[in-house]
Order: structure tokens, then C-alpha cells, then sequence
């Protein structure tokens, strides 16, 4: 996955060990540090135990300003138990005299919501992790805790009815960034161009083959049997399938110049323990334009051009 050195996803940073002699070199040089938030008080400032070392991190300081109302008031609350990124803003005694060092989330995330305004545009790849899912898509943190939005439209080319049929909360993917919002300092993601084109997702499977795969479509002509995210063909109707099914299935034949696979269902298979693992064709780099139908398909080409303006 590529790498965000300066501002990567909370919970990717490497570990920090605490000491005050850290901690004073820390607020001289503006450290990004991390760690996991153990409490929210009833004013709502967290508190970490730095190695020993209290810190508090004000109800102010703990999301940038863009975030506001009672999202703020719950992105607060859901810090603790997580990995927190901050930076250092003093470091001083508490009413008993102890050290007491004062954090700010806010302040990070500002230089990194700056840092991607200029250095991320449309067609850029990121690794971002999954922070939590919606009937209408997937939310991922892509540095810092900034987080980007990404349509279930454009999670893979197959379609799924809920985000969970991909992602979990903390799972680790790549997306690239489809659009960018200036004003509103905003960006919204895109994942299943790196998931490959149909030809590249096609050359994995063979006439002849039995295969597992997932109905996720039921008509009356017939069933859509995903093979992979972004590869799907039609089997015959079966009055037995819903959507959601397992199923094995024998490849009969692929045909790249209608962009078709057409399939029979052998039988219905129990549910996976486990989501099969993401397989990316791209993994880096900044996309200007995405072709996911095959040379020759018989139709208008089907894929993506990322502009400034978004596609």
C-alpha cells in the first residue's frame, strides 16, 4: 500500500514511548504523536496516560472546525478506546503539581487537511482505513482521523446492496480520490478502479472451470453470479436463489467483445466465514483515466477520467 508518512490513518502511526524529555522535544519541533484515549470527562476532554504522563486534550482541541453540531459532540465521545493522533501545545503542572501535557488533535489535523489540499487531486491512491459504514457507503479515514466519503456506487463494479459486503470497520484499503470540494474541504473517494478492469479480473477464470461465487441479482431471465468485485456473469433462472446466495458455478464460456460470462449453477454453498481478501491491480500512483471495458468491446467504453472537477 502507499505510504503517508507525515499524516497516515490513526491507528498506523508507529507506537510512541512517552517520556518528558520526549514530550518537551515534541512541542518544540510540532511531533505528530498517537496514542489511545482512555476517558472522556464530563466536560467532554479526553485523557491520555502518555507512559505515565497525563494528558489532557480539551473538548476544543479534539476535532478540527469543520466538524460541527451534534456530529462533534459524538466524533468526541467515539475517541475513546481508539488510537488519537496530537501534537503537543504545553506542557505544565496539574493542581497537584504533577506534569500535565495539554494535546491537540485539531492542530493536526489541520496541517494535514492542508497538506492534502495540496499535494492530493482526483486519481490519487491512498491507504485509508474504514472507520465506519451506511447503507449509502463506506466513511475512511485517509490521515489523522480526516474523513473522506465513499459512495457504494463506487466500491466495485459489481453491485452490492450494503458496504459490509466488502469492508469492516478497521480494515485497511487502498481508494483513490474521485473529487475535491475546496470550499467545503472535502473529498470523496472512489475504490473500484483498483480493483482492475474486466479483462484483468476476467483472465483469472476459465471456460471449463467450476468457481464459487455470490448472487446479486435475481431476474426473471436469470441470475448475475459475482466472480470477483468487479466481475459478474449471468447464469440461467433457478426459482431456489436470492440475493446474497453462495453458489459454485461452471464457467461456460467468456466472450471479452460483449464483455459476457455465462454461467450454470451447479448448487448453493454455505456463507463464507470470512470476506475473501481485496486483490488491487493498482496499489500507487495518480490515475488520469480508467478503461474497464476490454479492447474491442462492441459498445461505448465503459470507465473513468478524473478531473479536477471530479468525473
Amino acid at each position: 500500500m502507499p505510504e503517508n508518512k507525515l499524516y497516515p490513518p490513526e491507528g498506523l502511526r508507529p507506537p510512541s514511548s512517552f517520556t518528558m524529555q520526549g514530550l518537551r522535544e515534541a512541542l518544540e519541533q510540532g511531533t505528530v504523536l498517537e496514542d489511545t484515549a482512555l476517558r472522556c470527562d464530563a466536560g467532554h476532554d479526553l485523557l491520555f496516560s502518555l507512559g505515565g504522563i497525563r494528558g489532557r486534550m480539551p473538548r476544543t482541541e479534539v476535532l478540527a472546525p469543520w466538524i460541527s453540531g451534534a456530529q462533534r459532540d459524538i466524533a468526541v465521545l467515539s475517541r475513546v478506546g481508539k488510537p488519537t493522533c496530537f501534537q503537543v501545545s504545553a506542557l505544565q503542572a496539574d493542581e497537584k503539581g504533577a506534569p500535565l501535557a495539554i494535546l491537540s488533535r485539531r492542530a493536526v489535523q489541520e496541517r494535514a487537511m492542508d497538506f492534502f489540499l495540496e499535494h492530493l487531486c482526483p486519481g490519487s491512491v491512498v491507504a485509508t482505513v474504514v472507520t465506519h459504514l451506511e447503507s449509502f457507503g463506506a466513511f475512511l479515514d485517509i490521515g489523522c482521523g480526516i474523513v473522506a466519503m465513499l459512495p457504494i456506487e463506487y466500491i466495485s463494479v459489481s453491485r452490492i446492496s450494503h458496504p459490509r459486503e466488502r469492508f469492516q470497520p478497521g480494515q485497511r484499503i487502498l481508494a483513490a480520490v474521485r473529487s475535491v470540494d475546496l470550499e467545503k474541504r472535502r473529498f470523496t473517494m472512489t475504490h473500484k478502479e483498483l480493483l482492475g478492469t474486466w479483462m484483468e479480473n476476467a483472465s483469472w477464470f476459465s471456460p471449463g472451470e467450476t468457481v464459487r461465487g455470490v448472487v446479486r441479482s435475481v431476474k426473471e431471465y436469470g441470475s448475475f453470479i459475482e466472480l470477483a468485485p468487479n466481475l459478474s456473469g449471468l447464469a440461467d433462472a433457478r426459482t431456489d436463489l436470492q440475493q446474497g446466495d453462495g453458489v459454485s458455478v461452471y464457467i461456460k464460456s467468456i466472450r471479452p467483445e460483449r464483455m459476457k460470462i455465462k454461467l450454470q449453477v451447479i448448487e448453493k454453498l454455505p456463507p463464507r466465514e470470512a470476506p475473501e481478501p481485496l486483490r488491487y491491480q493498482i496499489t500507487d500512483g495518480v490515475l488520469d483515466r480508467w478503461v474497464y471495458s476490454p479492447p474491442g468491446y462492441e459498445k461505448e467504453p465503459v470507465g473513468t477520467v478524473f478531473t479536477a472537477a471530479g468525473p
